[in-house]
């Protein structure tokens, strides 16, 4: 029987059977998903010249959480060597016995019985056992990764904010930072009370990462108290509450925003100049003779916007306004018809962007962490001073 080379059978193929083969497409492994994590760091450091801050952009922010856990992970350091083009990553030294226990990165010297260096029998509490326990690769994380993206750019757009986390907004679909990493909680299971008698369930939380959890509500908490946030909802989502209607919600009145068609040129002049007003009548009818009183400035009015307003004290949430623009109310005195003088508290200087996401804010409760700069017509984040406009 005659023998071939392999170079033999393959110049030998008259039917061509062997020439179109083709090779597959590799499908992305943990490897390659670490390099394309860490050229998203070499990216940024490309444009902006300086490596990823802990920051209040979300998207810097979790740059460097991820850098920094790069950068505690001796392996990763390891496969990341070759991508390493603006050298992030620290070169790894062994002059000691220190270092090479330091860089145990597979830890093949931590595993004999006779260790000196581990702790046995002393058991981690609950929580620090579970917090840092069932992180896995998400297997379907390609139908969430697209909602990552869009939650993104809507806090780079300011169309939702970071807040200080409180166990109120723990609900399904909520979406949370731990740790600068985007969070969705997709799934409490079977809440239940635990021997402290405090509601706590298993979870499915999915992180922008690639991972997921099925950590307890209680850890996850702990975790977002010492350092995370809650991602608000839509702004146009929360305005649209107001006009969500069912036979059950009674009506409390009206919330407007007014702009002046005054001529005079001392209020003309004034940009971002509107009243924020309550009402219990329509606002049509109710702003009809607003040539002829103070309260409206003595000139006909525009109307902006109104949020017909259900199932709350309206007249309150005006005054809620009203305190939080206080700094930027018009101070003009009016003569009415009659001669008096009239000083109208109801008109502010703040942009009707502004005003609509406070009305927002107040309705989540949010508005504890933020403050109106007047100098700058932005909103501020009270603890940190920042504008988040």
């Amino acid at each position: 029987m005659a023998e071939y080379s392999i170079d033999e059978i393959l110049n030998s193929d008259p039917l061509g059977l062997l020439g179109d083969l083709k090779t597959r497409p590799k499908s992305l492994n943990e490897d390659d998903r670490l390099a394309a994590s860490f050229e998203e760091i070499n990216s940024f450091f490309e444009q902006n010249g300086r490596e990823p801050q802990k920051s209040t952009n979300m998207h810097e922010r979790t740059l460097y959480s991820r850098l920094q856990g790069i950068r505690e992970n001796p392996e990763k350091i390891e496969a990341l060597k070759p991508y390493d083009r603006f050298d992030l990553l620290p070169i790894t030294k062994i002059d000691s016995i220190d270092d090479i226990l330091e860089n145990d990165a597979y830890g093949l010297l931590g595993e004999s019985d006779d260790s000196i260096f581990e702790l046995k029998h002393v058991p981690k509490t609950r929580e620090e056992t579970d917090f840092v326990a069932q992180r896995k690769p998400c297997r379907d994380f390609g139908k969430y990764e697209q909602l990552f993206k869009e939650i993104q750019n809507d806090l780079k757009s300011g169309k939702r904010k970071l807040v200080r986390f409180n166990e109120k907004f723990f609900e399904q679909g909520n979406f949370f930072v731990l740790k600068g990493v985007l969070a969705y909680l997709e799934k409490i299971q079977d809440l239940k009370k635990d021997k402290h008698n405090k509601l706590d369930s298993r979870t499915r939380i999915i992180f922008e990462n690639g991972t997921e959890s099925n950590m307890l509500l209680r850890s996850f908490g702990k975790g977002l108290y010492e350092d995370g946030y809650f991602v608000s909802e839509h702004d146009d989502k929360v305005l649209d509450r107001l006009s969500q209607i069912t036979k059950e919600d009674k009506q409390a009145g009206f919330i407007y925003i007014l702009e002046s068609l005054s001529q005079d040129d001392k209020i003309k002049t004034i940009k971002n100049l509107y009243k924020i007003g309550y009402s219990t009548t329509d606002v049509r009818e109710r702003i009809k003779n607003a040539a002829n009183e103070p309260t409206y400035l003595m000139a006909p009015v525009k109307i902006v916007a109104v949020y017909e307003a259900y199932n709350m004290n309206t007249q309150k949430l005006e005054l809620l306004l009203h305190k939080f623009f206080g700094k930027a109310c018009l101070n003009i005195d009016i003569f009415g018809k009659d001669g008096q003088r009239y000083t109208p508290r109801e008109w502010f200087v703040a942009p009707v962007e502004i005003i609509e996401r406070v009305i927002g804010l107040i309705l989540t409760g949010e508005i504890v962490n933020y403050k109106y700069d007047d100098t700058h017509e932005t909103l501020m984040f009270a603890d940190l001073g920042l504008s988040n406009n």
